[in-house]
């Protein structure tokens, strides 16, 4: 057996101990030199899954063809106004599209003059003929306006609505409302606190709404793949720009950064903070628990210090082996500080019960070497177990978790190393004082006792329990959507959160790539019939139906308006004292009808704040002109621009909307966007499977989320059978016996179905953070069971009463601190990660402590 060969070789390295330690300093600065140079993290997602499987190649695919739509940072603009946003969003993506340091491009997609010409005729007929004829009505209005677009134009207007209704001829009940919004701007201006006025609001109407709230700008950052924060230069530059914007600075408009650069960089910098800061954390408080644990400095100090020095080792190989860290293969630090404690602590405090017969170095030697005989072997079936556990997941498609496996499982043997070699060798140095019997928990002889003598009803509870667990595993449910896992209050998910509810505009949606653009339309209207659809969009989208009828309606309009509205010299501004002069002949002609409205008509207030406004000082007055008609005559251009609406085919469509839905060789894209909000993963399996139904090659986020979680759900059930089985193996050559080996499974399959109850009661949903809980299950619990299981086949007593178990509580403090830490990152998925890795290492704790030991069958010592 290893028992003698392990303890010569530990007594070996505390005769050496300086050279020892020399050596692992020089391979802990390799793996500082390692780390520094050649290790970095991304936060990118999608690579967490193998580009072997074929959604993820459909996926990746379409990034390739259309590389305009990835990596984007976009600005979401609030405005008060429809035309303050607008403005906002024009100034945003004028300077930022003049900055090619950090930006290729920068677009408003709303902005397109295609789009702004043909925006009438995207509308359905009836409304299109409603909204033609309100602006019809206001035809005497909208030509005073064009003739003279300032408020002594607006002024004159109000004065021809004064003569209307003096001979009976107004009808003003479908004014009311403009009237009214008139109204409470000019009260405003009148009292001196003036606020700029929606043109869009009130001659619109609903045409201002359909465009709805926000506006965007959408840029291609420059990323630098050498920060930790690749868009960070693009994203401090967009705020530079929109610290200088005129509305901005007034706080009329807010400026949203969001999309994917922006999002990716806001995690990074969440799972940096709270993995430092766990790590340093668990640090603290693991000494802490150390000390409690060996009690003395002297035991302290050689723990931690090789603790550091296999995380240093265990980072040099990941720098080495993976060159670049995911957001769950980042987790690796606090995974070993948490796991290769134990290791430390069952060597330690084993060490400091010994009772050497010698005396001086001689007797350190000797404990040294009886710690090893008694438990080298052991932490060697231990960490082999471990790493088993862990690189099961290494083949699998889920590279995230495979990652971990890969650098979890060396880092297992390379705490094994450093607990037989570096450990012992510190110990020596430092020379604690050993002959500590206390190090067992000798009041913990009666609940053995107990335990034993309730073996059966124990037995019975914890196999009702297996079964309800095992009841319970169709009940998991997997998240697989990235976005659960990201911090909600950070500005990237404020942002998306303001357009998660807009089909639109939310991050959902499904892509199919056809061969043709006929195709594509026969596509189009096929998944148009679904349910689960909100609509489909593809380059046809972009030419208006119903043409004939629409430009009917439109061009009858143009002839009646765009003959007054086209004004080739119209009046020049006007001075305080023209504005003043207006405002009294208005307020005069419209004081001269008041007799004749109703009592809550708005034309009254109007009359009442022109009165003030006649006798109001120059600024005053100025500033009223410029909020009434600050926005006018973009209003007034935008609507002779829309009446002069032409017939428009494919062709017509320009190549900045094209080269989004047509590929050069003449593919073409579809895209779905689904009905209702799908902020849930039932609704988005709904949804993603009414499409696959009819065809099953379709790409985009939905179906990226969709089919990530079940390549994860099925990369773990592949990977924990061959965990199991691959502990087996090992168990088997290490034990010898199949009883020895059930003895140490059993109690860790318990504790999985336990962890299965707690995850549904509680509920704690999976998602592709916290699911590492499973290989840190297998790690922590098949440690403790074969320190229970080889101390029963050595014929050990009570074994809660041992300092085996003593080691196992504080190991279990130390892991669970570890982890705890993680609960409390403001990182949703990595504090997921925390809660869930906690309650499997309760679990486990529960097995091993209570289940073990009446599981272990009864020997003739025992009866004693």
């Amino acid at each position: 057996m290893l028992f003698a060969p392990i303890g010569r070789f530990i007594t070996l390295c505390a005769r050496h101990a300086w050279l020892v330690v020399a050596l692992f300093c020089v391979l802990s600065g390799a793996g500082v030199y390692a780390g520094m140079t050649q290790l970095g993290v991304t936060t990118d997602t999608s690579k967490m899954l193998s580009p072997r499987l074929e959604w993820k190649q459909r996926s990746d695919e379409m990034g390739r063809l259309f590389p305009q739509k990835e990596n984007l940072l976009v600005a979401v603009v609030e405005a008060d106004l429809p035309e303050e946003g607008q403005e906002t969003a024009r100034q945003l993506a004028e300077k930022l599209g003049a900055d090619h340091q950090h930006f290729s491009f920068a677009n408003r997609p709303d902005a397109n003059p295609y789009l702004e010409r043909n925006g009438l005729m995207f509308l359905e007929p009836k409304p299109l003929a409603s909204i033609l004829n309100d602006t019809i009505a206001a035809q005497p209005f909208l030509s005073a306006l064009a003739q003279d677009p300032s408020a002594r134009g607006l002024f004159g207007a109000l004065s021809l609505i004064a003569e209307g209704v003096k001979a009976g001829q107004a009808n003003l009940a479908g004014f009311q409302a403009p009237l009214t919004g008139f109204a409470n701007t000019l009260e405003k201006a009148a009292d001196g606190k003036a606020d700029l006025m929606s043109w869009q609001r009130l001659l619109g109407g609903q045409l201002s709404d359909l465009a709805g709230r926000y506006q965007f700008v959408i840029t291609k950052p420059v990323l630098d793949y050498g920060s930790f924060q690749p868009g960070g230069a693009a994203a401090d530059a967009m705020r530079d720009a929109i610290k200088t914007l005129e509305f901005v600075k007034n706080g009329h408009a807010k400026v949203y950064l969001t999309g994917q650069v922006q999002l990716d960089d806001e995690e990074f910098a969440t799972v940096a903070e709270g993995m430092v800061a766990g790590l340093i954390g668990s640090l603290a408080l693991v000494t802490l628990w150390l000390t409690l644990a060996v009690r003395s400095w002297r035991v302290v100090l050689p723990i931690v210090i090789t603790l550091v020095v296999g995380l240093l080792l265990t980072t040099g190989f990941a720098a080495v082996a993976v060159g670049t860290l995911n957001l769950i293969s980042v987790a690796f630090a606090i995974l070993f500080v948490g796991i290769a404690v134990d290791f430390a602590i069952q060597f330690s405090v084993r060490f400091r019960a010994q009772s050497p017969t010698a005396t001086g170095k001689d007797g350190m030697y000797e404990a040294l070497r009886m710690t090893g005989e008694e438990t080298g072997h052991q932490i060697l079936v231990a960490s082999l177990a471990t790493s088993a556990g862990f690189l099961a997941f290494t083949p699998t498609a889920f590279l995230g978790v495979a990652q971990l496996g890969l650098i979890a499982g060396i880092g297992m043997l390379v705490a094994f190393i450093c607990t037989t070699t570096l450990l012992p060798a510190l110990l020596c140095i430092c020379h604690p004082p050993l002959n500590c019997p206390s190090m067992g928990y000798v009041w913990m002889k009666p609940v053995d006792v107990k335990i034993r003598h309730h073996r059966k009803w124990l037995l019975a509870f914890f196999g009702v329990i297996a079964i309800a667990g095992l009841a319970l595993v169709p009940a998991l449910q997997f998240d697989g959507d990235p976005l659960h896992t990201k911090n909600p209050n950070s500005e990237g998910m404020r942002a998306l959160s303001l357009l998660i509810n807009n089909p639109q505009t939310s991050p959902y949606s499904a892509e199919l790539l056809v061969k043709s653009l006929d195709e594509a339309q026969k596509e189009a209207d096929r998944l148009d019939e679904l349910p689960d659809v909100h609509d489909v969009m593809w380059l046809g989208s972009y030419v208006p139906t119903q043409q004939p009828e629409k430009l009917a309606l439109i061009q009858d309009a143009a002839s009646m308006l765009l003959p007054t509205l086209i004004v080739p010299n119209p009046k020049p501004a006007p001075d305080a004292a023209a504005l003043r002069e207006s405002a009294a002949s208005t307020a005069k002609a419209l004081g001269e009808v008041l007799d004749k409205l109703p009592a809550n008509d708005p034309l009254r207030r109007i009359q009442a704040a022109l009165a003030r406004l006649a006798t109001a000082r120059d600024e005053t007055v100025l500033a009223a002109n410029t909020a009434l008609v600050r926005f006018l005559p973009p209003e007034l251009a935008q609507l002779k621009n829309m009446l002069q609406a032409g017939p428009v085919t494919i062709h017509d469509v320009p190549p900045v909307i094209a080269n989004d839905y047509l590929l050069p060789d003449g593919r073409a894209l579809v895209e779905v966007h689904p009905k209702g909000v799908m902020s849930s993963s039932g609704a988005l399996r709904k949804f993603v499977g009414s499409l696959q139904k009819i065809e099953p090659d379709m790409a985009g986020t939905a179906v990226d989320i969709v089919e990530s979680a079940r390549s994860i759900v099925r990369a773990f059930e592949q990977a924990a059978g061959a965990a199991v089985v691959m502990i087996a193996i090992i168990l088997m050559i290490a034990l010898r016996r199949i009883k020895d080996m059930a003895l140490v499974l059993a109690p860790l399959l318990l504790s999985a179905l336990m962890t299965v109850i707690l995850v549904v009661l509680l509920p704690e949903t999976l998602n592709f953070a916290n699911i590492i809980a499973l290989p840190l299950l297998l790690g922590v619990g098949v440690s403790f069971n074969i320190y229970f299981v080889m101390n029963w086949r050595d014929g050990v007593q009570y074994p809660l009463a041992s300092p085996t178990a003593r080691a196992v509580l504080f190991s279990a403090l130390t892991t669970g601190t570890a982890f705890g830490s993680l609960a409390l990152s403001h990182h949703p998925g990595t504090a997921s990660m925390g809660r869930l890795l906690l309650l499997s290492l309760a679990c486990t704790l529960l097995g091993t402590l209570v289940f073990v030991p009446a599981l272990l069958p009864k020997r003739p010592e025992d009866e004693a």
